[in-house]
């Protein structure tokens, strides 16, 4: 059982009412530490409220459930995005958190007269509010902010030009000629999506191939290939993950998408490692061996109305819709703190803290192949625990 320390005077305040904010929130909890979660959008979930209509996990249900409640087995073992709203609504339900949505919290700083814990926090926020707090978890996640890069004519292009967190479903792309920029899991999902959807042309701009692993295989999950690789030298996971795909995942090749290692890239883990977490299958490698999916250079420029690709070639697109990733987007919030490092991401984050800012803690700004829900649950304790400790 969980030491429980006495409520302080002033909550903890939680930034961010996802998945990483309220599993912290419940974790304080279970250690008798009132935290109070600041949402800012108008409900719990706000960011996966958002995602495209056929989105669902790529970890498993059991092991995506965070800290005090399981995943309703009806969810199914994928978890459908309409599904994991609807657990983090009864998540928090379930563990009666206090969460206050509507509230943007625009910057962190140290209370007058100490620094962390001894002096405390204040919050500011909309609408005027000044909040104080002995301490303070950061969880306005690893997607926050849409990242679209400055491709040379890209406001002279003619048509629609999209990021891919606006992409919901392939309906309004029905005949039309489109280019989806980056073969991540959203870039691939969204691609495979377009093509079953009825688009009239689909490709698909690769800068560099990613690796490409079936999502389960004989009952046995990728995700749990990826948890047991964290117990391992990061040479000899990428040793057997590249085992494993020659038994296991199709060669694509001979359509513009080799495999990494056969074309001298980086092992599974070791990029994982660097953040490029592998692709899960979940209709992309059908549709590119179908043709229904065309591979193509990276896109390097637009020239008018037609996107200029890496290759030198010109093609013709109605739409571009760019799944070229996230920022963290915590300069505004805590950039004058010292605590991010020259990409933006926090220096530290779980349990671990900086001297000069005790009190301060990230969770979920890491997006690890063994499942990010994963990761939040195992850092929410982490959290707790530190902040029980030492506010007793």
């Amino acid at each position: 059982m969980a030491d429980r320390t006495p409520a302080p005077h002033s909550p903890v305040y939680v930034i961010g009412g996802g998945p990483g904010g309220l599993a912290a929130a419940a974790a304080l909890g279970e250690r008798g530490v009132r935290a109070v979660v600041l949402e800012r959008q108008h409900a719990v979930a706000g960011a996966w409220r958002a995602h495209y209509d056929r989105l669902r996990l790529h970890t498993t249900r059991r092991m995506s459930a965070l800290p005090g409640l399981a995943i309703p087995r009806a969810y199914g073992r994928w978890v459908s995005r309409d599904h994991l709203v609807r657990y983090l609504e009864q998540y928090v339900e379930h563990h009666r958190l206090e969460c206050v949505t509507g509230v943007e919290v625009t910057r962190v700083e140290r209370a007058a007269g100490g620094e962390g814990t001894a002096g405390g926090w204040v919050l500011r926020a909309s609408g005027g509010r000044e909040l104080s707090a002995p301490a303070v978890v950061v969880a306005t996640g690893h997607s926050h902010t849409p990242y679209l890069p400055e491709w040379p004519g890209r406001a002279e292009y003619g048509g629609q030009l999209l990021h891919a967190a606006d992409y919901r479903a392939a309906d309004p792309y029905r005949g039309k000629d489109v280019l989806v920029v980056g073969a991540g899991n959203s870039g691939t999902e969204i691609a495979a999506d377009l093509a079953a959807g009825g688009a009239g042309r689909v490709r698909l701009a690769v800068r560099t191939a990613p690796h490409i692993v079936r999502r389960s295989r004989l009952g046995w999950s990728a995700q749990r290939s990826a948890v047991v690789a964290r117990r391992l030298p990061v040479g000899v996971s990428d040793r057997l993950a590249a085992v494993r795909a020659r038994l296991c995942a199709p060669d694509l090749a001979a359509h513009g998408l080799p495999r990494p290692a056969a074309a001298g890239g980086a092992g599974l883990y070791s990029r994982a490692r660097a953040g490029a977490v592998p692709v899960r299958d979940t209709g992309i490698v059908r549709a590119v061996r179908e043709g229904r999916v065309e591979v193509v250079a990276a896109l390097a420029s637009f020239d008018g109305d037609k996107p200029v690709l890496a290759d030198g070639s010109r093609i013709d697109a109605d739409v571009v819709i760019a799944a070229t990733g996230y920022r963290p987007g915590l300069d505004p919030l805590v950039g004058h703190l010292d605590v991010l490092d020259s990409q933006g991401h926090p220096l530290v984050r779980g349990p671990r803290r900086l001297a000069a800012s005790p009190g301060l803690y990230f969770t979920g700004y890491a997006n690890p192949a063994s499942g990010m829900l994963r990761e939040l649950a195992t850092e929410s304790r982490k959290i707790a625990k530190r902040i029980a400790r030492d506010l007793r």
